[in-house]
Order: C-alpha cells, then structure tokens, then sequence
C-alpha cells in the first residue's frame, strides 16, 4: 500500500512515524469499518470497537489482549471505564502507576506479574515462574501460586477481602493472556493498517486484494467493502 501511495501520489508514508493520534483512522474503528484491518476485523471485535470508539493506541492494545478466552469477560468494564471516568478504580494505591493506561484493570501478564511483586514479596524470578504456570493452564501450580500469593500479600498488611477480590481479578489470566510488548506489537500493526484504510482507501484496499488473492472468499468481501467505500 506504501508503495502504490508513493508511485500514484507521491506521497512517502514513514508508516513507523505516522501520528497515533489520527482522527480518520479512530472514526473508521469506532464506525465499525475494519474489514482488512489487521486483528480487528472478525465481527465480535468490531461490535466491541463500535461500542467502545477508541481514541488513543493504548485502547487498540487493550483490545487485541482482551479479545481472548479468559480476558474477554473484562471488555465490558473496560469500555464503561472509557466513557465514564469516574468508574476508575484500582485494586489497590500501589497499583495506580501500573494499571494507569490499563484503566485500573488487569490486561497483560506484566500487570499481574507486576502485582505479586508490588503486593505478594515476589521476586522478578518468583514472578516469572508465577506467569509460566498461568501459562502451563496446571491447575496444580496454579493452587500453589494461589496460596502463595494470598500469603504473601497478607504477610504484607493486606485484608484477605481484598486480597481474593485480587486473586478473582487475576484467575481469568489462568486461561490465556498477552504479555504487553506482544499487545503493544499487535496494537501498533493494527492501527498501521486502519490508519492506511483510513487515509488512503482505494491504495490500501488494492493492497489488500493483492496480498489475499488466493482466497476468494476475502477477495469478495473486499469488493463488497470497497462498493460501500464508494471505490470503483
């Protein structure tokens, strides 16, 4: 698509340098337009971006992390959270600089990582070894890690109410979760290709057809898309 924007437009797109902060691409997501786009287009993704109307990259990496088994169940709270502020809360004072961008919810593997180090006296091995048995999905180590844990932040003045709301928080990540570098990869390849649909629709859509002409299925849904796009 870059290059076609280049020979047809003249027009270099430095596509690891285009502004995050784009208007048209953000009004394509929160429209609901995301066939093509990397990541976002299946329908239970597109139904949760219209509700949610992103606006900043962050809420495009929350996505692609919440957009799993296991995490799912938080993409209601998350988008209550982004359109109203003051349902922000955060499990404990300690954890407002790392769930900050995350709007106080746990996401990624590093928040929970992050978590028992900050709240349970876990070291950065102890953690590590805490996120391979989310990872392993081995009940056994995750009981361990369960008591470990409810120990540790007990033996560091925490209530225990607050300490098995914590763990309830955390237990959907026994399933599946991202790490953040992973979200953050996805997240930032995601906007890369609703920013081009956005900006350049009928160079990105012929990019598109090209990459995926051996399916003929997607190459149709791409003409379709490109009819209500009003390309010819």
């Amino acid at each position: 698509a870059i290059k076609i924007v280049s020979k047809t437009k003249g027009v270099d797109v430095d596509i690891e340098n285009i502004p995050v902060d784009d208007k048209t691409t953000f009004d394509l997501l929160a429209k609901g337009h995301t066939m093509g786009v990397f990541q976002l287009s299946g329908d239970g993704m597109t139904k949760y971006l219209v509700e949610l109307r992103p606006t900043r990259v962050e809420d495009i990496m929350a996505m692609v992390a919440l957009y799993r088994p296991g995490p799912i169940e938080f993409i209601p709270e998350y988008i209550k959270r982004k359109h109203n502020p003051k349902l922000i809360d955060y499990p404990h004072e300690l954890l407002v600089d790392i769930l900050e961008k995350s709007l106080g919810l746990l996401i990624y593997q590093d928040d929970v990582m992050l978590t028992a180090i900050k709240l349970a006296g876990y070291s950065w091995l102890e953690a590590d070894l805490f996120r391979k048995a989310m990872g392993k999905k081995i009940p056994e180590l995750m009981l361990e890690q369960e008591k470990k844990f409810m120990d540790g932040c007990v033996a560091n003045g925490i209530s225990k109410e607050l300490v098995k709301d914590l763990w309830g928080r955390i237990k959907p990540f026994a399933m599946y979760a991202f790490n953040k570098s992973h979200s953050a990869s996805y997240g930032m390849v995601a906007y890369q290709t609703a920013y081009m649909k956005a900006n350049y629709p009928a160079e990105y859509m012929a990019s598109l057809m090209t990459a995926e002409s051996a399916d003929l299925e997607k190459v149709a849904a791409a003409v379709h898309e490109c009819g209500r796009m009003g390309i010819k």
